[in-house]
């Protein structure tokens, strides 16, 4: 029961971020409420929601719900980093740097699954508009090399 209730909950803030982060607007520049008064979230929601989600994903043991809060943060970073959720980063690459500790396996997969969502975003821009990634490649690598060289000798050594 309490399964389903994190999984309701988790695909009900998807679904609100989705629609009511900011206005919706048409490739012709138009509203795509059509004339319905569409509900935005306050300023203070966001920076709730914002601190709330990444502390959740990062701490979140099931896959099924990391999947929906990582596509929560996808839907807010499209709108919000880095310019109003410059912390973001920040605070996924000091959680990936905790890789060699064992115990906090699960906070490190969660936080590559976030960065993941966070690049994506970057994916198919033109080169001038990656700068943001640049920035995300450059902090993020030197974290990330340790840790697959730690990954790829541990696996040796299971073989």
């Amino acid at each position: 029961m309490q399964y389903e209730v994190r999984q309701a909950a988790s695909i009900q803030l998807k679904n609100i971020c989705r629609e009511c982060w900011t206005e919706r607007v048409s490739f012709v520049g138009g509203s795509l409420s059509k004339g319905k008064t569409q509900i935005i979230l306050s300023d203070g929601d966001k920076n709730f929601i914002r601190i709330n989600l990444i502390n959740a994903l990062l701490s979140e043991p099931d896959k099924s719900l990391t999947g929906l809060m990582a596509e929560t943060l996808h839907s807010i970073a499209i709108h919000d980093f880095p310019e109003k959720w410059p912390n973001l980063l920040e605070t996924l690459l000091q959680a990936i740097s905790l890789s060699h500790d064992s115990s906090q396996a699960l906070k490190v997969h969660n936080a590559l699954l976030a960065l993941r969502k966070v690049c994506k975003r970057y994916e198919f821009k033109p080169r001038d508009q990656r700068g943001p990634l640049n920035d995300i490649v450059s902090m993020s690598f030197p974290l990330l090399l340790p840790l697959a060289q730690r990954l790829v000798t541990s696996n040796e050594n299971s073989i």
